[in-house]
């Protein structure tokens, strides 16, 4: 797995690790510190590997992490919006006037600020080449006066201060999400140990496929967003600005431009479910075996004013004026910015914020020639939608259905104990007062219905905010985390459980829980009814099912080489807990047309792939003879 959110770096564990900072041994909150130090560069290494602070001086990790401790914990997670325009210096904007010009207004314009059509009242002048003078008559003219709007929302979950993804690569105005979805990837790389060419040699190419997108597209001012308010805004279109704004794009940037994929693509676009609705299309790829590895993730990046007008006057985000009377406060400090997210206690909107998540699937047989570091497996993910509505974006009845499917296909697949006793809920959480009602009613009548007296809820949203598409990829990559560690995140902006939570059969803690787990219920209920729960199991669980399947020759043989891969990304590790990033970007390599390959009846060979690409397709209809009509 690999990502960045508001936490840092998923590879590692470090985001995990940042959200249960208190409940580690020193050690690893001293590693996390100064990992996330020297993400948001507040320090460096120098040749020798020693530490220097932000002035240059040489201290040693425990002078570091005193010394920065404060500032990391201000600057990551959920906090105050961090772009000055969200503070004292305001969003800009446009404000329609009517004047009254009681005489001949007279101006002097540059010739190329000019409009190509005035209103045939007005007199223009030539000054000399560049300059133009304008006489408006009297009367009435419509104008748009430029302003300084206040922002009414202040938080949201931002990536920690001073990380700036496209730092790592040549960027070229690319839009934030896809400079994330770069990153996320090559974390994800990194962190699997493999060799990405190497692994990609042993394969048919189109046994590989990327499934990666987002849920509102690339809506910043490199993306969707310059584009539609170019003319608006007096600023040209870009010939970018239109294909990098399409919410499939992080697919096409990691086939182009990180992997070099030609096998299967696209995303499946789900509002909050989107990060499960791709990963389904992965699953279902393997398990039919039309592929053999699957990059599967998001990239959502919105933070901007725009955007988070449009979930404000929908009335679903925390909003100042919502917090201060949630609180019966008259002014909003930093610190309750920071806890403007609270899943399942007395609430009164999400919290937006941004995030990139992928993860590597393998089909098992290629997992173990590998000898990959097998982090779980997903067995299952369940989608279904909501049926009749009233309001669009009001929850429904379909997440019902895809938590009880996942609940019962853990109890077929590990037993009645294992359900009831060793798995969790990872919620979508997203703390309005519609979620936590409806959602911890779903949690109630599926644990009623197998018995399940006090299953333990997770809601990683009150640490990083609620990334949109990119949302269910922040619970199961914490999911893993929380399998590697034996430790649940708690919440903690939950000072009490709201009354109208239905609580009776579930488990809230503000701190982190120590537990053993055999499986974890990802759950997602997005916008317009789009619904999805995934299973998730332990690795624990996952090496038990390959015993079986593959015996232990096999797995002691996948073990013996799953050292060396556990040595390759424990270096990568070392490397980017040092703020050493290397994003895999190849632009402009290996580029193919057509006639450079070599076509026969039943293989394409493509220059630069090792192995080629099997034209053979399964064909379930029969044949018809020849003549036949």
């Amino acid at each position: 797995m690999g990502g960045v959110n508001p936490a840092g770096r998923t590879s590692g564990n470090q985001a995990f690790r940042r959200t249960v900072l208190d409940a580690l041994p020193d050690d690893d909150q001293a590693r996390t510190l100064l990992g996330l130090a020297a993400m948001m560069r507040l320090i460096s290494t120098n040749v020798n590997g020693g530490w220097l602070d932000g002035d240059g001086r040489v201290l040693d990790a425990r002078a570091i992490v005193e010394q920065t401790r404060q500032q990391v914990l201000d600057h990551t997670l959920i906090r105050r919006i961090e772009d000055p325009r969200f503070n004292d210096e305001g969003l800009p904007g446009n404000r329609r006037a009517s004047l009254a010009l009681e005489t001949p207004l007279t101006f002097r314009i540059r010739r190329r600020q000019l409009p190509s059509e005035l209103p045939a009242t007005w007199q223009v002048r030539e000054l000399d080449r560049h300059t133009l003078e304008v006489v408006v008559p009297a009367g009435q003219m419509d104008v748009m006066l430029p302003e300084k709007r206040q922002a009414q929302v202040r938080t949201a979950g931002q990536l920690p201060s001073g990380f700036d993804p496209s730092l790592f690569y040549r960027s070229v105005h690319h839009p934030r999400g896809l400079s994330m979805a770069i990153f996320a990837a090559s974390d994800c790389l990194g962190d699997s140990g493999l060799e990405w060419d190497d692994l990609h040699d042993r394969l048919d190419p189109d046994e590989v496929a990327v499934y990666a997108g987002n849920s509102i597209g690339q809506l910043d001012d490199e993306g969707w967003g310059g584009l539609i308010k170019s003319f608006v805004s007096g600023k040209r279109a870009t010939s970018k600005q239109m294909p990098l704004g399409y919410g499939q794009m992080p697919a096409d940037f990691l086939n182009a431009y990180v992997l070099g994929s030609v096998g299967g693509t696209g995303a499946m676009l789900g509002a909050c479910a989107s990060f499960l609705y791709n990963l389904r299309l992965g699953v279902d790829d393997i398990q039919a075996g039309r592929r053999r590895v699957v990059m599967v993730g998001t990239a959502d990046a919105p933070v901007t004013p725009e955007i988070i007008e449009g979930f404000r006057t929908m009335g679903a985000l925390a909003d100042d004026d919502s917090l201060k009377a949630l609180d019966a406060l008259e002014l909003l400090t930093d610190l309750d910015y920071q806890r403007a997210c609270r899943p399942f206690a007395r609430n009164c909107g999400f919290t937006i914020a941004e995030s990139s998540q992928f993860v590597m699937l393998m089909d098992d047989d290629l997992a173990l020639e590998t000898g990959a570091d097998i982090l779980g497996s997903v067995p299952a993910v369940f989608v279904n939608a909501d049926g009749w509505k009233r309001s669009i974006s009001a929850p429904g009845i379909g997440n019902y259905i895809t938590l009880g499917k996942a609940a019962t296909f853990i109890r077929d697949m590990l037993g009645e104990r294992a359900l009831r006793e060793r798995s969790f809920l990872h919620a979508h959480g997203t703390s309005t007062p519609k979620n936590r009602v409806t959602e911890s009613h779903v949690f109630d009548m599926v644990a009623r219905a197998h018995g399940i007296q006090d299953w333990p809820v997770v809601a990683v949203k009150a640490f990083v905010g609620h990334s949109q598409g990119s949302a269910a990829g922040d619970q199961l990559t914490s999911a893993l985390s929380s399998f590697a560690h034996g430790l649940l995140p708690g919440i903690p902006t939950l000072d009490a459980v709201a009354d109208d939570v239905h609580a009776d059969r579930l488990r809230f803690s503000s701190t982190p829980i120590p537990f053993i787990a055999d499986a974890a219920l990802i759950n997602a209920k997005g916008f317009g009814g789009n619904n999805a729960t995934g299973v998730l199991l332990s690795p624990a669980i996952t090496e038990r099912l390959l015993r079986q399947r593959h015996g232990e020759t096999a797995i002691a043989a996948w073990k013996t080489r799953r050292d060396a891969t556990r040595e390759q990304a424990a270096a990568y590790h070392r490397e980017a807990d040092s703020g050493r990033f290397r994003a895999r970007y190849r632009f402009g390599v290996g580029v193919l047309e057509g006639p450079e390959l070599e076509f026969s009846e039943t293989h394409i060979h493509i220059p630069g792939y090792a192995q080629p690409v099997s034209l053979k397709a399964d064909n379930p209809f029969g044949r018809l003879d020849d003549g036949d009509a």
